[in-house]
């Protein structure tokens, strides 16, 4: 896929002059680095000093050592999978191949590479991923538990093939600054991991190639900052990436200066990025996990190097935790909502690892849980490690120096997020559902949202019943990546064949639709109690979708009603999409489902509208329907209910899902 001229006409639309110009100053910097390239100032003496604490690594529980151990040594094996796609070549990788289309990344000036184009590139999240050096880390934290130095040389072994592989401003990895931040953060991880490993310094601080490309890393993220309507979880990236590493390797004249404004440009963004509830502005949910893990890392290196830290900095992460434990269903498991592509901030655990387990554990650690979070089951590697390095948040009344004062925190769980527009119905049964009346996104481009305004996402003991599909891609399949982002491809209402908000490409939007919530009364949780919730929104024109739900737990019963008032009688699609694990018999305007979990069967009635004509679909490719990705880069079949017919205004279709057993 490559970028048209009216591409570049659309996206400049959503840029304000500020941004605009300093676009410009980043074309003009480009072809300056062009012809000189400045190298490396000379180091001398420099020493690593930001380690572990004494007795950390034996904090880490016996289980999660032994998921990370089988995983560094599937590693060590050669075998990895990214993004549905299994790679066997990992013990000598080829870091420009991807392994999904068997294309390479051409060589040249980083800036001259088109990325987008799959046809000339590959699969560009394929070629990235694996650069994050993330799995390094994982066979570092390996060595840090057993002291095996199999790991410890791989590790090296990688890092040196990498750095000769990819000299500065050459090729595929030195185009976006989140990549850039992200390996950063490895890299600074990777180096306290091996610190008991005899070749620790002569990898990192003795060996002038690694401090040229750590040099050149952060000059990179100094200079080409994300901006303006790019300014979402990438700006994190490169501001924690460029903190981490100026606070690890202070080690050159600029570094002072690195830190200084990479602190300043985290805190200012991670301010912007999240609501004042704690949920990211971008509503996507996998988008608030890696901010998070993000923020965590940063603070962790901020206090290993006795940094004093904004105290809003710390206050976000702490609202962004109780954020997390409010909205998680009973399995622990978030809402699917917006824009998901597996991106982490630091990974150090092995597969089976739960990420929003751990993440809760690592806000226990250091925020303290409060009476109404869920129960966490389990553990991991990564808590134990950051909780060494992170000073406790201050308790109420605490006074102690260097933290930060006490706020105030959610007495009892919350249901509705007003700023956000998301509101969690729960039942009995474990029933959750998620209601969607918030805004389309975050900035000008909203680049993860999808058109989803008004659908809801219903879960039955964590199994999803209505799901939300998913995303599946971002480049290369633009078929896909516009069914999985598109109003049909939600549980929600769709007018006349089109989409509530007008995309302009598969990470602009250029029309938004406003959303409105009438009705949020979570306050009756008693197994009698009925909770409601209403919303609007304007995305078609002159016609107003208006969607009420309500949850009766005493009948176990969820009612949805959508009104289209209009003008104008408008052809109407209604979509219902089943989660992969749920059967659907179809008769009429009746559905039976069925599914199993952990062995019991369980079934549901859904009860269609009768005006209504209704056809399940399943597996579906021209066009796509009936689709569920449970990450990114991997799709299954699922059933999909679409009823079709015609809305004028005069009465409302009411569906009613009904739990039995």
């Amino acid at each position: 896929m490559t970028s048209s001229a009216g591409w570049y006409l659309r996206r400049l639309s959503r840029m304000g002059p500020r941004e605009v110009g300093g676009r410009v100053g980043d074309t003009v910097r480009r072809r300056r680095w062009r012809a000189a390239r400045p190298t490396c100032p000379t180091v001398t003496g420099a020493r690593f000093t930001a380690v572990l604490p004494a007795g950390t690594i034996g904090a880490v529980p016996p289980e999660a050592a032994k998921r990370l151990v089988a995983e560094a040594d599937r590693l060590m094996a050669g075998h990895v999978e990214f993004f549905g796609v299994v790679r066997d070549d990992l013990a000598d990788p080829d870091w420009w191949h991807d392994p999904k289309t068997g294309r390479r990344a051409p060589w040249g000036y980083a800036f001259d590479v088109p990325y987008r184009n799959e046809d000339a590139v590959g699969d560009i999240k394929q070629i990235w991923e694996l650069s994050r050096h993330q799995y390094l880390t994982v066979l570092a934290a390996a060595y840090a538990v057993t002291g095996d130095e199999r790991y410890a040389e791989r590790v090296a072994e990688h890092l040196r093939s990498w750095w000769a592989a990819n000299p500065p401003l050459r090729g595929v990895h030195w185009i976006s600054g989140i990549e850039l931040g992200i390996r950063l953060l490895s890299w600074v991880w990777v180096r306290r991991l091996l610190d008991g490993w005899s070749g620790a310094a002569g990898l990192f601080e003795a060996n002038p190639v690694a401090l040229h490309q750590i040099w050149h890393h952060q000059r990179w993220l100094a200079a080409f900052p994300s901006r303006g309507s790019s300014a979402n979880n990438h700006i994190i990236a490169e501001a924690a990436g460029q903190f981490a590493a100026a606070c690890a390797f202070g080690w050159f004249p600029s570094s002072a200066r690195w830190r200084d404004e990479a602190l300043r440009s985290l805190e200012r963004h991670l301010r912007a990025n999240t609501y004042h509830s704690g949920l990211n502005r971008e509503l996507a949910t996998e988008y608030h996990g890696l901010v998070l893990e993000l923020g965590l890392a940063a603070v962790a290196e901020a206090d290993a190097a006795c940094v004093p830290v904004p105290t809003t900095v710390r206050l976000v992460l702490l609202r962004m935790t109780d954020a997390l434990a409010a909205i998680v269903d009973n399995r622990l498991r978030p809402p699917r909502q917006g824009d998901a592509d597996d991106g982490h901030g630091l990974v150090v655990d092995g597969a089976g690892t739960d990420r929003w387990a751990s993440l809760l554990a690592t806000g226990d650690a250091v925020f303290g849980r409060l009476p109404w979070w869920p129960a966490v089951s389990g553990s991991d590697v990564r808590t134990p490690l950051l909780a060494a390095l992170i000073r406790p948040y201050a308790k109420k009344g605490s006074a102690k120096e260097g933290s930060s004062p006490a706020v105030s925190r959610p007495a009892s769980r919350p249901g509705h997020f007003a700023d956000a527009g998301m509101t969690i119905l729960r039942g009995p049964e474990e029933i959750w559902c998620r209601c969607d009346g918030g805004p389309h996104g975050f900035l000008s481009i909203a680049a993860h949202a999808h058109a989803d305004a008004l659908s809801v996402e219903v879960r039955h003991d964590g199994v999803d019943v209505l799901a939300d599909p998913g995303t599946f891609c971002y480049h290369g399949q633009p078929e896909w990546r516009q069914y999985f982002r598109s109003t049909l491809g939600h549980n929600t209402l769709q007018l006349d064949g089109a989409d509530q908000s007008v995309s302009g490409g598969p990470f602009l939007w250029t029309r938004h639709a406003r959303t409105r919530v009438l009705t949020a009364d979570v306050t009756d949780t008693s197994d009698e109690g009925v909770t409601r919730w209403s919303a609007e929104h304007d995305g078609y024109g002159r016609s107003t979708h208006r969607r009420r739900v309500e949850l009766n737990a005493a009948s176990h019963e969820l009612r949805v009603v959508d009104e289209v008032r209009g003008p104008r009688r408008a052809a109407v699609r209604l979509a219902f999409h089943l989660g992969p694990a749920i059967a659907a018999d179809l008769v009429g305007n009746w559905a039976v489902l069925t599914w199993t979990r952990e062995g019991e069967d369980r079934f549901a009635v859904l009860d269609l509208p009768e005006q209504l004509s209704w056809r399940a679909h399943h597996g579906e490719s021209e066009p796509p329907l009936g689709w569920y990705s449970a990450g990114f880069g991997r799709k299954e079949p699922a059933t999909t209910l679409i009823g079709t017919g015609f809305a004028d205004g005069t009465q409302g279709f009411t569906t009613v899902l009904r739990f039995r057993g």
